[in-house]
């Protein structure tokens, strides 16, 4: 064979008459027939020999088909001629074993035990075909790389493609198809186990074959648009849970009955439903981190895994921000609503007893709203700070150490959680603003409907003065202390000292028009001491400095009822900072008029 081509080769090169040329020209067609006759019986001895396992024979032809093109179609066909090649039995069998019943849908952990089984019987069959490759071929690593190629392009390909069907990104599969999630989960078990089928193969021998190049191979067109299938999923998992979260929501709404509703006793019910959940984010995370270890698995360099990393991170970032904002948005609703209710219940003052009482008694009843509403807020606000320390954890422990090969996406990734946060923030700012003014709105009601024009103008046939606080102030403290706990427990940092400090200035700047509408005597300026007393105990519990300095002015304010009409210049004159909100007090006193206080204290106020 060898001699033949040689002597093609030489003829076509070679000079001559054309006569003597055309003569070699049918010898060498003529060798060359021989040659392929030769060969092919030869194969077919090899053939007979191979059926009955006679080795000897085997080895002898193989030698002799060596020399012709250097044996490569002797091994070309012995590898072809393998059962597991040819006997279409084979390949349903492997269809089965690793997706069992097709009616069935397999799920990922069935395939990794199908596929665990069927590589191994492929790797005890090829350790088998080896040992007689060994026995018969003069060059056997030559044969193992071809039977090895062939194991994976035709036996394992056929099967991958079987296992693996790419879904449309168009029209996902739905969550009760697996969804893309079970697409992601089959890639990850086929090609883990396909590469760990691949080491085996290495270990039996498979010449100089790039095994590992080939696998990978397998799996190009799968790993190219991996990335935008992980985000995807992600996605698909956000919005089916969702929607879980929302059902679940209305069927809990539906179900408080519209009695409780028009009292406003339940405005808080739906919002309560649909509470911010740190169990959710917590899922939010595991999907996550199963994420990124598929992203470990799929990519073997660092800067290519580090930008898929930071993709898979956004998504959580994305989802997280849009739950807390979303869940917010509604605590911030049943706000909003319970303010609703109360405007409605402000009414005019000449109405008749029953009206009277139905509007306080519907006032009520959005000052309940009011409250649960404002809890369900501070829950919401509290949560959402607990879930923002969930990510920011998670981040510190598994994903920022696998950001550091790309110069500024662990940078980039930290502004990205900023911002996510700030807007969280922002929201909860929006809602604490509703919530002092929810709280501010009880305060005002309580005090008008509590505070009597007798409780700073009492006879004097009390010898004793009474030193209790008012009822209307007892009450207001009550409320606050009862309302303000749930904040307490909520708010944190720069957050918690804001709103302290913000309601305590409302708190001193209601009570000081509330005052205005009324008249004192001495001995009720003793009283409206006792209640200054009282509020200013307790809002030293906001620890606000601004805001006790502001209530201890006012306990010395108080003093302007109290002291003779001959003692107030140099009550004035000793504590100047009073002396704006004293003008307009002392005219209060019962006996501004009596006792010409205008024409005394005028020279004061020039």
């Amino acid at each position: 064979g060898t001699f033949a081509e040689e002597d093609i080769g030489r003829l076509s090169s070679g000079v001559g008459n054309a006569a003597a040329s055309r003569g070699l020209e049918v010898a060498v067609a003529n060798l060359q027939d021989y040659c392929n006759e030769l060969e092919n019986r030869l194969i077919s001895r090899f053939d007979s020999a191979s059926q009955k396992r006679e080795l000897t024979t085997m080895a002898e032809c193989a030698k002799i088909l060596s020399q012709f093109n250097r044996g490569t179609s002797a091994m070309q066909h012995y590898v072809a001629t393998r059962p597991m090649f040819i006997d279409l039995e084979v390949m349903n069998a492997d269809t089965r074993l690793v997706l069992g019943d097709q009616a069935v849908q397999a799920s990922p952990s069935d395939v990794a035990r199908g596929l665990s089984s069927l590589y191994k019987e492929i790797t005890d069959t090829v350790r088998k075909e080896a040992a007689t490759i060994t026995a018969v071929f003069p060059s056997p690593s030559e044969v193992m790389s071809i039977l090895v190629q062939r194991v994976l392009e035709q036996r394992i390909t056929a099967l991958l493609d079987k296992l693996l069907m790419k879904p449309s990104l168009v029209n996902l599969p739905s969550m009760g198809e697996g969804g893309l999630l079970l697409y992601l989960r089959m890639l990850a078990v086929a090609y883990e186990k396909t590469r760990e089928l691949a080491r085996d193969l290495q270990t039996v021998g498979c010449g100089d074959l790039d095994v590992e190049g080939l696998t990978e191979s397998l799996f190009s067109s799968h790993k190219d648009e991996y990335l935008e299938y992980e985000q995807a999923a992600l996605r698909q998992l956000y919005k089916v849970k969702m929607e879980e979260l929302r059902a679940e929501g209305q069927i809990a709404d539906s179900g408080s009955g519209s009695v409780g509703r028009a009292k406003g006793a339940s405005v808080a019910a739906a919002s309560s439903q649909q509470q911010i959940s740190v169990t959710v984010v917590t899922e939010f995370v595991r999907w996550n981190e199963e994420a990124i270890s598929r992203c470990n698995l799929f990519c073997s360099q660092p800067a290519t895994l580090a930008t898929h990393v930071k993709a898979v991170f956004t998504c959580l970032l994305d989802q997280v921000s849009q739950y807390i904002a979303d869940g917010l948005e509604r605590a911030r609703d049943s706000l909003t609503e319970a303010a609703n209710l109360r405007e409605r219940f402000v009414l005019g003052t000449s109405v008749s007893r029953r009206v009277a009482a139905a509007a306080a008694s519907a006032a009520e009843a959005a000052a309940a709203a009011g409250e649960s509403s404002f809890r369900s807020f501070m829950v919401a606000v509290q949560r959402s700070g607990s879930s923002v320390a969930i990510i920011q954890q998670y981040f510190a422990n598994s994903i920022s150490r696998l950001l550091l090969p790309v110069d500024g996406a662990h940078a980039a990734s930290c502004e990205e959680m900023a911002t996510a946060m700030s807007s969280a923030e922002a929201a909860a700012y929006k809602g604490l603003q509703q919530c002092i003014e929810t709280v501010m709105a009880e305060v005002e009601r309580l005090l008008s409907a509590e505070q009597k024009a007798t409780d700073y103008r009492t006879s004097d046939d009390n010898l004793v003065p009474d030193h209790r606080a008012t009822n209307a102030c007892t009450r207001v403290v009550a409320y606050l202390s009862r309302v303000l706990e749930s904040a307490f427990t909520a708010l944190e940092g720069l957050n918690k000292q804001a709103f302290l400090t913000e309601l305590g200035n409302r708190l001193h700047k209601v009570l000081l028009n509330h005052w205005q509408k009324f008249t004192f005597n001495p001995s009720g300026g003793l009283r409206l001491k006792r209640d200054i007393t009282d509020y200013g105990d307790f809002v030293r519990s906001f620890n606000a400095p601004s805001v006790d300095e502001k209530f201890e002015l006012l306990g010395i304010m108080a003093n302007v009822f109290i002291v003779a009409p001959e003692s107030l210049a140099s009550l004035f004159e000793g504590t100047p900072s009073i002396r704006k909100d004293a003008q307009r007090f002392v005219q209060l006193r019962d006996d501004y008029k009596s006792a010409k206080l205008a024409s005394k204290l005028s020279s004061l106020w020039t």
